[in-house]
């Protein structure tokens, strides 16, 4: 689903205002998005399953005038039968009224109660018979959800749009909300005023004029999820830009409010390069024989309505996250609201490598806001246990943020090359391309591609909540053997242990190397040798891995001249040792827990000393230490 309100356009991508990065855009953009979605109920889970038939084509015809919030008209549903069928059930708010059903021209009985709308058929269907009914239907939409429905005005001009993600399409039409079954095509016949323009899928193939009204007629002939099927309607200003990749041309059908016509040109004009990137990566814009294009709408955030997202505003990293849908979220569809992730932490993730390969500036602190986000509370899972709650399923920080470092860690543990074949062959699965996934299967191309078992990283990471705090005490003796010990603390006890390959970069003022330490136990020790002196050890330098608070000292400073203070192990289970420097005095100490109360004062002698910290609760404390002449304060955390 959508992304990021107002982030400005990046200076040097042919644009001319410049970008100030501001990682906290996501928690704005995610607040917004789901605003409207308060105590929303899944209306799917009442009633009866998936039906006994398959979706194959929709006729959508609505009459719409961006000044009523209203809907007349009919859809047209072809349909194959997967068992014998007697009634056909599809999803429409009970705030609409259905006027009749037929099939070819002839009535039939129709039952439309608890957001259910039964067609008996005429007779019992055999299993694999074709087939279609017509439900013709008005009235005012309900004003629960997600804005599905909506109607407003810019500059003063009115304006009506919708938005159907994730139960909101049976709001305004009768259809079937289930995500493994997409239409194989569309056509939808959209009448407005003259005056206005609607917005909707594919191609526009027609404009049709009428005594008050004008008929566009859009064209998609690819399959589509329920609430991927949208319009607009206002007095759009349109134009056209180009991707050239290969031998394709691309159209990108714009939409546009006439009064925002300079600030949207210079953002779309960067759209090819995005999308010829993604193209590069993960195989052609899924609709690239159709168009891509933008339609502005009254929402904040951004909406992947396929081939023609709605735009909330207009910035260089909601482009980029709205398209990466076309190919994660619309060519793919997560086949199950648990597994959002496999849109939005995609589409996240897309977003930044649009950094990493076209601005790469921005790539780094993508990345730290990106985990700052997750590691901002201490738990929560990237599996959506409640998909009753759309505040859950549309959560930043879980189904965005860590959803998209989880595939960068992914990418760590997979390699380059096995996770682009992966994620590549994870798209192209005929069992799955222009259809729907589970979590699981992307696993299975990530394995099949890498040769490595990921069923622990996904317990750890998928299911599992949390992330690990490192603690690393190291020391190099004269002919550069490094000695040091990994100590990790997860920050929620529904994950044991983080086991990740850690990158650490010694280095100097001359020179570097990057260590990876395969760690597999808490406490565990590395030996190795360096070619040179390291003064100072970074722990996961380019930022490949979700943790947080983590602590790296070189132990072998504790000379006696030495005036810090180390503490180990950190975290610590039972006893904490304080090592402080020899040449100072008793020490009066205190503990502090995180919201700086005081749990602990007790007298340190000269030199090290262990403290008791078995009684603490899990967490971080502050050790202060104070002498007649100086002070230190450091960070621990209990295990």
């Amino acid at each position: 689903m959508r992304f990021l309100a107002l982030l400005p356009l990046l200076a040097g991508l042919s644009g001319t205002a410049q970008l100030v990065y501001d990682h906290a855009v996501l928690d704005e953009v995610v607040h917004a998005e789901r605003q409207g979605h308060t105590g929303l109920m899944l209306r799917s889970l009442a009633g009866p399953p998936t039906r006994g038939f398959d979706v194959t084509y929709l006729r959508c015809a609505w009459d719409l005038d961006p000044v009523v919030r209203a809907i007349s008209g009919s859809v047209t549903t072809h349909f194959t039968t997967t068992a014998d069928l007697d009634t056909l059930w599809l999803d429409l708010s009970d705030s609409l009224t259905v006027y009749s059903v037929d099939r070819n021209g002839a009535p039939l009985p129709f039952v439309h109660a608890g957001e259910r709308l039964g067609v008996v058929l005429p007779g019992t269907f055999a299993a694999g018979t074709a087939d279609s009914i017509t439900v013709n239907y008005d009235g005012v939409p309900p004003t629960s959800g997600f804005g599905s429905f909506e109607t407003g005005s810019h500059n003063g001009t009115p304006m009506l749009w919708t938005l159907s993600e994730p139960y909101g399409a049976s709001d305004w039409w009768p259809c079937k909300e289930d995500l493994f079954d997409k239409a194989d095509s569309i056509d939808l016949f959209i009448s407005v005023p003259y005056g206005n323009r609607a917005a909707g899928n594919g191609l526009l193939v027609d404009s049709i004029p009428g005594n008050a009204q004008v008929t566009y007629h859009w064209k998609h002939r690819h399959p589509i999820a329920h609430y991927l099927v949208a319009t607009a309607v206002t007095n759009y200003h349109a134009y056209t830009d180009l991707c050239v990749i290969g031998n394709d041309t691309i159209p990108i059908l714009n939409y546009v409010w006439p009064e925002e016509v300079q600030d949207a040109q210079n953002i779309t004009a960067q759209c090819a390069s995005q999308m010829q990137l993604f193209s590069d990566l993960f195989g052609l814009y899924p609709f690239a024989d159709e168009k891509y294009g933008h339609a502005r709408f009254g929402w904040g955030g951004g909406m992947e309505h396929q081939t023609m997202t709605f735009m909330g505003g207009w910035s260089y990293e909601l482009m980029a996250h709205e398209l990466a849908h076309q190919w994660f979220g619309d060519k793919v569809t997560c086949g199950s609201w648990h597994d959002i992730w496999l849109n939005e932490g995609f589409a996240t993730y897309l977003s930044g490598l649009c950094y990493e390969f076209l601005v790469p500036q921005y790539w780094y602190p993508f990345k730290r806001g990106r985990i700052n986000t997750v590691i901002s509370q201490p738990d929560g899972s990237v599996y959506v246990p409640d998909t009753t709650s759309v505040g859950r399923i549309f959560n930043g920080r879980l189904s965005y943020a860590k959803g998209a470092m989880v595939l960068h860690m992914l990418r760590w543990v997979c390699g380059d090359s096995a996770w682009f074949a992966g994620v590549g062959n994870y798209l192209n699965d005929p069992d799955i391309a222009y259809g729907s996934a589970l979590t699981h299967q992307l696993q299975d191309h990530l394995e099949a591609a890498s040769g490595k078992d990921l069923d622990g990283f996904m317990a750890d990471w998928y299911t599992g909540e949390g992330f690990p705090t490192y603690t690393l005490p190291w020391s190099q003796d004269a002919n550069g053997n490094v000695d040091l010990t990994l100590y990790q603390s997860p920050s929620h006890p529904s994950v044991p242990f983080f086991e990740l390959p850690v990158p650490v970069l010694f280095k100097n003022a001359n020179t570097d190397t990057l260590i990876v330490l395969d760690n597999t136990t808490n406490g565990e020790i590395f030996s190795f040798n360096l070619p040179f002196q390291a003064d100072s050890a970074v722990l996961d330098p380019d930022l490949w891995l979700i943790s947080g608070q983590n602590i790296v000292t070189r132990v072998n400073e504790l000379a006696a001249a030495d005036a810090e203070v180390v503490l180990f192990p950190n975290p610590a289970a039972n006893a904490l040792t304080v090592r402080v420097p020899a040449s100072t005095a008793r020490l009066q100490a205190r503990v502090l827990d995180a919201y700086g109360r005081v749990v602990r004062t007790f007298t340190l002698p000269q030199g090290s000393g262990d403290v008791d910290v078995s009684d603490l609760a899990q967490g971080a404390y502050l050790l202060e230490l104070r002498d007649d002449r100086r002070s230190w304060t450091k960070r621990f955390v209990k295990d």
